[in-house]
């Protein structure tokens, strides 16, 4: 599967645990947890609206999975009382498999129009078909008769604007016209996309990447995954891409495809009434991972690559986007080189990861942040006047990376493969052996360099802005020019210097021994790691993209070296540097050692008022109306008395006011003095007091517990694998407190001597 499929169908299939590296901390429980309980009252049926979130807020995975539990009973029993309910339980059964097949379809072929999008606006920067305007340049070539094989680049039928114009080819006039067209294609292109996603949906911007990780934990953002974001992230990925910016389309079209699936889970009830079931469907990445849905994000992910190869966005019948061929295997010494790309892909990627969470806290922070549009054109006017003067920053960085992975063969026209050749060479085209450079390497091998400082520099500032920009393949740019440097490097030492001890046992004279081109996908590779600190899905990645499985041990070393190497000034990866700089409630797979226990994060703490509290039979609606005025708690826990604070169970804040605000409209007698009970029978109460609330159906009748002096090693743990929105604290049923996640987090943050306050949602 090419990137373009992989990333269409990310939300459903296998490949999404190594974009998320370590996974999503808060999953759904498994079905034998006992005590999750009845959480509704069914003897009263729940009105509309009852047991949703507010945005952002987390949801509860137990009580999702318990109102899922209830809803499949009931069809299950209803299902042997007529055919007709028979019929229903089977298309409820078959509904997911339905959903998985339009989100493969639709994912598919939105990956394919914006690839052959990216293609055509691209190449509309430097010139046009003059016989089919919506050709790509490539595109434009091949319908030609008259391009031959040593300018297979050129044809009449492709002109650029100043050719267009003024009709001459050469010159610093024609030079200087195509300088500035390209540079003011670039700035309309980027204009229209922040414009698009500021005024239509601010949503759009960025990776997605982030934001979907804490989703699938559970977290809510109304409108994250909504149809217009849907609809702008990928009119603005293609003239985010196109406009020449360093960032890639693969991150976002992980949010693309989880629109997608958001999109059609709001066509059936099962999902789009279960926070838990639509989490199912955007992601097969949990420690809960059923094998229904193992085989549905299979069928989502073949079905988006059927779709994508019937689109065919790369002309060349494949769904691998740098495919690669070398001829020659590779030697154990080489696996030092292998390792220092290693070592400087875990040292770009935690330099990348420090500057740009700089530059981004620096946007949110100071005024610079206040001028999106300005801030996206400045950039790309730097951009775009820094990139045009060298050509392999010209052309879109796709095109760079699969010049670089590509092996030299008698047939290629590129400067990276202008050596010196022997006239008297007999062999076989496929093994030409080791031929020392010619002036085209070293031209390019100075133009690689300057190419690489630039893209070192300009994507820590390009990644944020508000317009869609991933990071994949920025970062393998960066990997793939110092693979290439370092594979040309190698090549010629041991052309020069094969009576070396290094090179004496596996590399003769004449022979073919080193690969440039594969030390442009081990590069590639390294930074890819070092940014994401992916390892094993990196390398899975990586077969995806070129094909190359045989070269599954250089490529394991060279993600293995930059994970240690970028580990050791820090565990964080892009993606989770930028969840906590945004504050999001997540929670990653790093162990908690510290010895501390619940007692020390549950609230309220010493010299903090009393935890606000419901009894089960006491207390009026004005007093709870009076309580939800008076805080922001997601919650109250509901007790005996106030004297015995025996536990009863836990009532959510929005059940209450969505309660209480129908019970007033619609059901005669309930004022505020009318005592609400959470009890199976009403209270004893004077013939003289008002008509008493029941509220029974909202309660949830087995809250998480804990003891007082559990280890915070255990709740954190808890917290992640279940993914609980708060536990209670009690010490032989009498209840003491209440820890929510986001207590643990900002516990978790303090140990780690981080700002506690950086933490904003629970």
């Amino acid at each position: 599967m090419n990137s373009a499929s992989k990333n269409a169908c990310l939300a459903t299939c296998l490949w999404t645990i190594g974009l998320f590296s370590s996974g999503i901390s808060s999953a759904t429980p498994t079905e034998e947890l006992n005590g999750v309980g009845n959480l509704m009252d069914f003897l009263d049926e729940p009105f509309p609206d009852v047991g949703t979130y507010e945005d952002f807020h987390t949801i509860d995975w137990l009580r999702e999975k318990s109102r899922d539990t209830d809803r499949h009973r009931k069809i299950t029993s209803k299902s042997k009382e007529s055919i007709w309910e028979f019929i229903k339980s089977l298309l409820d059964a078959w509904s997911g498999w339905l959903v998985m097949l339009l989100i493969g379809l639709l994912s598919g072929t939105l990956a394919g129009v914006i690839d052959l999008a990216v293609d055509w606006m691209t190449d509309l920067k430097e010139g046009v078909c003059l016989s089919a305007l919506w050709y790509s340049h490539e595109q434009c070539c091949w319908t030609s008769n008259e391009t031959t094989f040593a300018d297979r680049d050129k044809c009449p039928q492709w002109q650029k604007w100043a050719e267009l114009m003024t009709g001459y080819t050469e010159g610093a006039g024609v030079y200087l016209l195509n300088y500035f067209l390209y540079v003011l294609w670039a700035l309309f292109f980027s204009f229209l996309a922040v414009s698009l996603v500021r005024v239509f949906a601010p949503y759009a911007c960025g990776s997605g990447i982030p934001e979907i990780k804490t989703i699938l934990s559970g977290f809510i953002i109304r409108g994250y995954l909504g149809k217009w974001t849907l609809l702008i992230k990928t009119v603005t990925l293609v003239l985010a891409v196109s406009s020449g910016l360093s960032l890639g389309k693969e991150g976002p079209l992980v949010h693309v495809a989880c629109c997608c699936g958001n999109l059609f889970c709001s066509l059936f009830s099962k999902y789009s009434k279960n926070e838990g079931k639509r989490r199912e469907v955007r992601t097969s990445v949990s420690y809960y991972f059923p094998l229904k849905t193992l085989w549905r994000s299979f069928f989502a992910a073949l079905v988006a690559a059927f779709t994508l190869r019937s689109i065919n966005p790369f002309g060349n019948n494949r769904l691998v986007l740098f495919y690669v061929e070398y001829h020659t295997p590779w030697y154990m010494a080489e696996l030092v080189p292998f390792i220092l790309l290693g070592v400087f892909g875990g040292l770009w990627g935690t330099l990348f990861i420090r500057c740009n969470i700089a530059w981004c806290r620096r946007r949110k922070t100071t005024r610079l942040g206040k001028y999106p549009v300005l801030e996206v054109i400045a950039v790309t006017g730097i951009t775009a006047v820094l990139a045009f003067p060298n050509p392999y920053t010209r052309r879109s960085t796709s095109e760079l990376i699969s010049e670089l992975f590509n092996d030299c063969g008698a047939l290629e026209s590129s400067q990276l493969c202008d050596y010196i050749n022997n006239p008297n060479m007999t062999r076989p085209v496929d093994d030409i052996p080791d031929r020392p450079a010619g002036p085209g390497v070293y031209s390019a091998l100075w133009q690689l360099t300057l190419a690489l400082v630039f893209k070192i520099v300009i994507t820590i500032f390009t990644f944020g802005m508000k317009i869609p920009s991933g990071l994949f393949i920025p970062s393998m740019a960066v990997g793939a020019i110092a693979g290439r440097i370092v594979g040309i490097a190698v090549e010629q030492m041991a052309y020069h210097h094969h009576d070396w001890i290094i090179f004496k046992n596996w590399c003769r004279p004449g022979a073919d021994c080193v690969t440039p081109g594969l030390y442009a996908m081990v590069g590639a590779a390294a930074c890819l790691g070092g940014v994401t600190r992916m390892t094993v899905s990196l390398v899975v990645i990586m077969f995806e993209l070129t094909g190359g499985l045989e070269y599954i041990v250089p490529l394991m070393a060279a993600a293995v070296t930059s994970k240690w190497v970028a580990d050791a000034f820090g565990k964080e990866g892009i993606y989770e540097a930028h969840i906590q700089l945004n504050g999001y409630p997540y929670l990653d797979q790093d162990e908690f050692t510290h010895r501390t226990l619940a007692t020390d994060v549950m609230r309220p703490r010493r010299n903090e008022p009393p935890l606000a509290v419901l009894t089960q039979d006491s207390t009026t609606v004005e007093d709870v109306e009076t309580l939800i005025k008076d805080t922001d708690y997601n919650g109250f826990p509901v007790v005996v008395s106030h004297e015995s604070e025996r536990l009863i169970g836990f009532v959510q804040r929005r059940d209450l006011i969505l309660n209480i605000k129908n019970a007033r409209q619609k059901q005669d007698g309930v004022v505020s003095n009318s005592v609400v009970y959470f009890t199976e029978d009403a209270p004893q109460i004077p013939a003289s007091n008002p008509q008493p609330l029941k509220l029974r159906r909202i309660l949830n009748l087995s809250p998480f517990t804990v003891t007082d002096h559990t280890p915070m090693e255990t709740v954190v743990d808890i917290f992640r694998k279940l993914g609980l929105r708060q536990c209670l604290v009690t010490r032989s049923g009498r209840l003491l407190g209440i820890i929510t996640k986001k207590d643990v987090l900002r516990h978790m943050a303090q140990m780690m001597n981080q700002d506690p306050e950086s933490i904003m949602f629970n």
